[in-house]
């Protein structure tokens, strides 16, 4: 098959392309013990990762712009405060190294086809990628957001049916943790081990809000803190009427993700549209 001159040039831009990916790749062990405890689940491909940690020290990545203090402060939401700048780091050189390797790929592709939209294709999800894992963190946090407010009101039902019954906090927060299988299930089952190890109530209850960041639950946890100093009659009435409010919300919840919906599919529905009147009227056009 003859290759045109153009398409010569962009297998050679992209032979020398590879070859730096490797030569750097190679040039970059002392980062295998950033790359190490890294989750292969989590992190794809990290084994290859030693790319993107060299290239954010060549380029000298900017990591107090205002952009990555918002990555940090979603990783300290994710991974604690601990460990939030080693995985803002991780995850810069994963968006970095994976976005590389698409658009290396696309120069592979294009070797076989011979089609410069085929390269054209993978620069787009190249860029696709990077972007997707710039905002990972923030897309999990959201999505775990919504399963603790889907979630929540079930817990108050329950946990304001026992203490109504008569069973005392600590053992009706335990049945309601081990019942089920979900995020704030999770979370309250940490602070049952944490009471387990010896931490107060009130700073279990006080941390699990923190831990679910949502301001509903931190309400909640508030409302807990306050049945200490109240009766359990009193407390059980606090559960109800906060019961109560947050199935309203929850219906409001319910109503705003249908509207929302909504106006999502609208964008599809105006694109068919138009394709539909375009295959009808240029015809129309093309016999006057």
């Amino acid at each position: 098959m003859f290759l045109s001159t153009s398409s010569i040039v962009i297998m050679a831009i992209g032979t020398i392309l590879c070859l730096l990916f490797i030569i750097i790749l190679l040039t970059s062990k002392k980062y295998d013990a950033y790359i190490a405890p890294l989750d292969e689940k989590e992190f794809p491909l990290h084994e290859l990762y030693g790319f993107g940690y060299r290239m954010l020290e060549l380029f000298h990545y900017n990591f107090n712009s205002k952009k990555n203090i918002e990555r940090k402060k979603y990783s300290e939401l994710w991974y604690g405060k601990q460990y939030a700048v080693f995985y803002v780091k991780a995850i810069a050189a994963q968006k970095i190294t994976l976005a590389t390797l698409i658009f290396l790929f696309g120069f592979i592709i294009f070797g076989f086809a011979n089609d410069v939209m085929v390269l054209l294709v993978m620069c787009i999800m190249s860029f696709a990628v990077y972007m997707y894992y710039g905002d990972i963190l923030k897309n999990r946090i959201q999505k775990r957001s919504e399963e603790l407010l889907r979630e929540f009101p079930d817990v108050v039902s329950e946990l304001a049916l026992l203490i109504n019954a008569g069973m005392i906090l600590k053992e009706a927060w335990r049945k309601i943790a081990e019942s089920k299988e979900g995020e704030i299930y999770s979370f309250m089952k940490k602070s049952v081990v944490d009471m387990d190890n010896g931490m107060s109530e009130i700073d279990a209850y006080n941390q699990f809000g923190v831990n679910c960041m949502i301001p509903e639950i931190r309400k909640f946890t508030s409302t807990i803190v306050q049945g200490f100093t109240k009766g359990n009659s009193e407390f059980s009435e606090m559960l109800k009427q906060q019961n109560n409010e947050i199935w309203l919300q929850r219906q409001n919840n319910v109503r705003q993700s249908g509207e929302k919906a909504s106006s999502k599919l609208m964008v599809p529905i105006l694109i068919m549209f138009v394709g539909i009147l375009i295959m009808i009227i240029v015809p129309i056009f093309a016999n006057i």
